[in-house]
């Protein structure tokens, strides 16, 4: 009897370690965001989640104005190879899936609005290379259309009003994405869109059908890890844009006050943070020339003091050179004009007060230490003839006279050697700055 009930146990624990194994959810993606680098990474990381956890689906709930097109052949490039279906699902209502996020849509296994949503808009731009001319323009779209074809037509949905949205920069409600065949549900939350999905057949990119089950299954959110928050928050041209400057103004104190250690340091972690950002987003060279223009300009401000003249120029070319500085296609993803100014005003005023301090202080007579003492004048306490006795400063110094000096006479210090002065008598200096009059 004890065996049989040890046995038991035992098959008890298998079959619900199986039914434990089998029992498989539904890992839910938020993307609230620009399309990005680190939002193809994200998405990318939850796909290859749901692989490892044999999920039943990928359920991608998406509100985005948009990103970049390297971004998002990333994340469309994921989803296609993906061993778990994916069911992109615009919401809440009043989202929108724009410009990339159309294509995103599109390539999903499933494509699903809230009410009150909308799509489309995927025409792509170049915010400021430039006009583009006609043969360059026409090889951008025509390469973008391909690239949404290519996905539509296996997904079976309508090729020609997708390619619209390409072309034509059209956008669509959620009833009219739905009435022409661009998604396949409209549904006011998640539960009623899988109960819609119920048992529903569902064809894979690769050509396989299979069936969702998903009423009833646990919803499991896959949350960006704490890496990724903080890259996705640098992220945006904005708070990068003032990394930058925040960075450029501490390494300056940091040089004006070799060993304050802490500007230094704050200086080099804004600078890289902002870098790194840069070199993610489609930085404008031309941007970075501007920038480093109105650098030289404060200086020579500080330098030449043009009454501000160079000061505003810098604060202007500052002010270009940050709106230009990402070539994005959306504005959302290009450092604002206000954040522009906010930045560039103070920093140029801030920067060009403490050039004026540095210079100031450089121009002006060392009043400390040995050379401090040049030029001053002191009292001779002995005959110098040539040598004697001089007090200056409050101290008593040796010191060799350029001509005899008597007792009580004042004299200028002219040179310090060592701990002897060299001086000449006081008289002779005020006659040497008398003018002959004729």
């Amino acid at each position: 009897m004890k065996r049989l009930f040890v046995l038991s146990l035992v098959l008890a624990g298998c079959v619900g370690f199986v039914s434990a194994s089998s029992a498989a959810d539904v890992l839910r993606v938020v993307v609230n965001d620009t399309i990005q680098p680190i939002t193809a990474e994200y998405i990318s990381r939850a796909i290859t989640e749901a692989k490892r956890n044999n999920d039943q689906a990928v359920l991608i709930e998406l509100s985005t104005p948009g990103g970049l097109l390297d971004s998002t052949r990333d994340i469309i490039e994921k989803i296609e190879a993906s061993a778990v279906p994916v069911i992109v699902y615009v919401a809440p209502s009043g989202s929108r899936a724009a410009s990339a996020g159309f294509f995103v849509l599109e390539s999903a296994d499933v494509a699903a609005m809230a009410p009150g949503t909308n799509t489309g808009a995927a025409h792509p731009v170049s915010a400021f290379g430039g006009k583009m001319d006609d043969v360059m323009k026409e090889k951008i779209e025509n390469d973008s259309a391909a690239f949404m074809r290519s996905f539509v037509s296996q997904r079976g949905r309508n090729v020609a009003v997708a390619e619209s949205a390409v072309r034509q920069s059209k956008s669509f409600t959620d009833q009219e994405a739905l009435s022409q065949r661009l998604i396949d549900y409209i549904a006011p939350s998640e539960e009623d869109l899988f109960k819609q999905l119920q048992g529903k057949p569902v064809k894979r990119f690769n050509g396989q059908v299979v069936t969702l089950n998903l009423v009833g299954e646990q919803v499991r959110d896959y949350r960006m890890t704490l890496r990724q928050q903080i890259l996705d928050f640098f992220m945006d041209p904005n708070m990068a844009f003032i990394l930058l400057a925040v960075g450029a103004l501490c390494l300056y104190i940091e040089f004006n006050h070799p060993g304050a250690v802490v500007p230094g340091l704050v200086g080099v972690i804004s600078i890289l943070l902002a870098a790194f950002a840069f070199n993610l987003l489609p930085t404008s060279i031309a941007a970075v020339v501007l920038i480093l223009t109105s650098f030289v300009l404060f200086a020579l401000e500080a330098k030449f003091a043009t009454h501000g003249v160079l000061a505003i120029g810098g604060i202007v070319t500052l002010t270009l050179g940050a709106l230009m500085l990402v070539d994005a296609p959306i504005p959302q993803m290009q450092v604002h004009l206000l954040t522009a100014l906010a930045v560039s005003i103070p920093f140029g005023v801030i920067t060009v007060f403490l050039m004026s301090i540095a210079a100031k202080a450089r121009a002006n007579k060392v009043v400390t230490g040995t050379q401090g003492l040049i030029g001053e004048v002191g009292l001779a306490q002995t005959v110098l003839s040539p040598q004697g006795k001089v007090f200056v400063h409050g101290e008593l110094w040796d010191a060799i006279a350029s001509a005899n000096v008597a007792s009580g006479q004042t004299v200028i210090v002219r040179e310090v050697d060592g701990l002897r002065l060299r001086v000449d008598p006081a008289e002779a200096d005020e006659k040497s700055r008398v003018a002959p009059v004729l």
